[in-house]
């Protein structure tokens, strides 16, 4: 059963169904979601959350800045995030500290925008985070999209972005290698996974987002 959401009529089959998004970088999560927000779907991007939850006045900087000083913030007391960023980027323990700090705050984010689509009556709602399991979100979802390509793609997509060799090579080992399938693992009985390949066209990847759509939409009326 999926958990109910906070400030989600408990058993209502009129909410939307709850899609995840996620997979490694470069893999065309964004584009997926673009898709499914183009066919009618509300969007809610976990990134995006992750910086309102950490702008001026949040509740979070306090804690942030107990756990790491105030190094990371600039002159005027607003977060600086590259600093941060630089921090944890090689800290396994400070990035799940900072993760224990900000990801609590964004699924109470998630909750509101999700109350607001079961009250708009939309057909479907997602959520793309590359942390969807790690930020406690993929136990609340219907199902969860794991978007992958093969590594060849993946790198001309991250060059196309304008990253050195050097700083991809940093982002891929961050992630692991084989995330998409340990992240299917990690789902195991927690939530219907359906993977998507975006290797092919954009045509070719629209085609696909719009099968599994339907699929998932027929299963709220089975």
């Amino acid at each position: 059963m999926i958990p109910p959401l906070a400030g989600w009529p408990d058993g209502d089959d009129s909410r939307p169904v709850l899609i995840g998004l996620t997979g490694p970088i470069g893999c065309g999560k964004s584009t997926v979601a673009g898709f499914l927000r183009e066919i009618g779907g509300v969007v809610i991007d976990a990134d995006e959350l992750a910086r309102e939850a950490t702008k001026a006045g949040a509740t979070t900087l306090p804690l942030i800045r107990e756990r790491f000083g105030d190094g990371v913030f600039d002159s005027e007391g607003a977060l600086d995030r590259a600093a941060l960023a630089k921090g944890v980027f090689s800290d396994a323990q400070a990035l799940a500290d900072l993760e224990g700090i900000v990801h609590p705050a964004v699924r109470t984010l998630v909750d509101d925008r999700l109350a607001n689509a079961t009250r708009e009556r939309v057909p479907f709602a997602v959520v793309e985070a590359i942390k969807l399991v790690e930020g406690g979100l993929a136990d609340r979802c219907d199902e969860v999209w794991i978007i992958d390509c093969t590594p060849a793609t993946q790198r001309a997509r991250l060059l196309g972005r304008a990253s050195s060799t050097d700083d991809i090579d940093r982002r891929l080992a961050t992630q692991g290698s084989d995330l998409a399938n340990r992240l299917a693992a990690q789902l195991e009985g927690r939530a219907r996974v359906r993977r998507l390949s975006t290797d092919g066209s954009l045509d070719d990847t629209r085609e696909i987002v719009e099968e599994l759509l339907a699929e998932a939409l027929d299963r709220r009326l089975v």
